[in-house]
This record gives C-alpha cells, structure tokens and sequence, in this order.
C-alpha cells in the first residue's frame, strides 16, 4: 500500500472513531504524520510501511512532542522486517507501540483491545497473575502440579503469577485448562516514556541550538525538534507554543499547518520571521518579526501577544 492510501485509511479509521484529525502535510523530513483529538485524548501518530524505518531520533521527536502537547504517540504501518504486521498484535520501536491499521480499527472503532504483542522468538501475552493464582488455589495445585500439566517448571508459573508474559501457545493451554480466560488486553492509550531513551541524553548533541535559544533567558522552556513541521515546542507558564521559524518565504509555507495543529491540540501557534519586523495575528496563529520578538520583556508578554 502506498504512503498516500496509508494516510488516507488512518485519516478515515481516525474520523470514524470520533476524532478531530489534522490535515495532512507533505514536508519533509517529518517525525509524524497526524495529530487526532477525541474527548480529551491526543494521538500523535506516525504512518509508514515498515516500523522499521523509524529511527531512534524520530521516535524520539515523537515522543517529545507528545510528552509536552499531552498526548499519545503512536506509530501505524503495515510490517516489521519481512512479515505483515499481524492483527491484533502490539509491536514496539524505540518504547512507541507499532500496530497495523485493521490493530487500528480494532481498537478506537470496535473497542476491542489487542491481545498479543511481538517479542524475539514469536508472540506472548500478558497473563493476569492474581486470577491464574487463585485458579490454581482453587484446585488445590501446587506451583509443581500446574507446571506439570502445562510442561513448564514450577519457577515459570510462580513467574506467570507475578504477571510475567507468556507464549501464546501456554495461555492457549492455560485458557483450556482452566476453562476461563487469563489472558489481559493491551492498552494502548498508556502514556510512558520510551525506555529505550534517555530525554537529557537524546537532547544534547541531538539537535543544533535554535536561534531562539535567547528566549530562554525570558524563562521560556525551548524544546528544538528536528523532523516536526514545527521547529520548536516552547513551554511557559503551563502554555504549550507550536513554533515555526525561518525567513517569510519558508515560514508561510508552514503556518496555516501550524495553526491547524495548534487548534487540533489546543495549544498556542506562533511563526518567527528573520525578514519580517512587526507582529500580526493570522487566525490564531501569532506571525512576528524575529526583531521585535528580541523586544519582548518576559514570557507572560509572549503570552498576552498570542492571546486566546
């Protein structure tokens, strides 16, 4: 399937679950594709077609600007090494979950959560250790009895107990046995930052310094990205800024796409202009001279010239 239908079947998946979904956007390099809205909820979503192809310091652009815009990243494609990305299974790339589009559906349209997530050596579960215990219990098994009747060690089974996953053919096995289903269902709206990143780390050396790095000394938070539409997220006073900056000719080309993310997220939108010397509000989005931004005295004047 090409980018383009990707973009469109996620863009659908996404409108028919309720949400609000950005427009799309063809700038390149891009750390995302879309950000969707829904009650409260913000997904920050990458498309591809293989998971694979996302980098340590895309995912980890994504997962900034969903840190700091209060949202979910996500990654959406259709395989991972040389197999298609199976239904209803979660995969992971850099501590972002990779699902494929019909895992999409699935979950924010039918409401049926996915159930196995890929590992070296296959797929596994999640088992709900207190309910496989007192399964156990009930019947009167030690940990040796159950592991005999499942092939496993008694050490295995003190290790289900205590939540640890397990190979899909055991919980079928367990499932059967049993009768009852131990088995629990991924959530995939859980907000974690990747493990496999360290943020202090992936900043430094990362990202060249931003020329705005002077609204620091305003007590601005400056976060410079380096695949988003937007070069920086800017942080104040518990107000998120979605910030473009360059000359005229480069920045017009983006603003009305940050406008349009900035309303999605519900934060604020502001383009920087090295070749322009006054201040304008087109939409909602705040277009400034980067002059006249230098004259700016403290980050609650920033504020006051977004507005609303």
């Amino acid at each position: 399937m090409s980018q383009d239908r990707q973009l469109q079947l996620v863009t659908s998946v996404m409108i028919t679950a309720g949400f609000d979904v950005s427009e799309r956007f063809t700038l390149r390099p891009r750390s995302f594709d879309l950000i969707a809205r829904n009650d409260g909820m913000l997904l920050v979503i990458k498309v591809v077609s293989h998971i694979d192809s996302v980098s340590e310091e895309v995912a980890f652009d994504i997962e900034l600007i969903s840190r700091l815009l209060g949202g979910i990243p996500l990654i959406v494609g259709e395989r991972a090494r040389d197999a298609e990305l199976e239904r209803g299974a979660v995969y992971v790339r850099y501590g972002i979950y990779a699902i494929s589009p019909s895992t999409l559906y699935d979950y924010f349209v039918e409401k049926i959560p996915p159930l196995v997530y890929a590992s070296p050596g296959g797929l596994y579960v999640n088992i709900n250790g207190e309910a496989l215990r007192e399964l156990r219990e009930r019947r009167n098994m030690s940990l040796g009895d159950l592991g005999t009747v499942l092939g496993v060690s008694r050490r295995t089974i003190s290790k289900y107990e205590s939540d640890m996953g397990t190979t899909l053919d055991v919980a079928i096995r367990i499932e059967e046995y049993f009768n009852t289903g131990v088995v629990e269902s991924i959530d995939l709206i859980r907000n974690e930052p990747p493990k496999a990143m360290e943020a202090e780390k992936q900043l430094t050396g990362t990202h060249p310094q931003s020329p705005m790095v002077f609204l620091e000394l305003l007590g601005v938070r400056l976060h410079t990205l380096h695949g988003a539409p937007f070069q920086a997220l800017l942080t104040f006073d518990k107000q998120t800024i979605l910030t473009g900056y360059g000359p005229a000719q480069k920045v017009v080309k983006r603003a009305a796409l940050i406008g349009n993310l900035s309303q999605i997220a519900k934060k604020h939108a502001m383009c920087v202009i090295t070749d322009y010397h006054k201040e304008k509000k087109i939409g909602k989005t705040l277009v400034i001279g980067e002059k006249r931004l230098h004259r700016i005295e403290d980050g609650f004047e920033l504020l006051d010239l977004l507005g609303d």
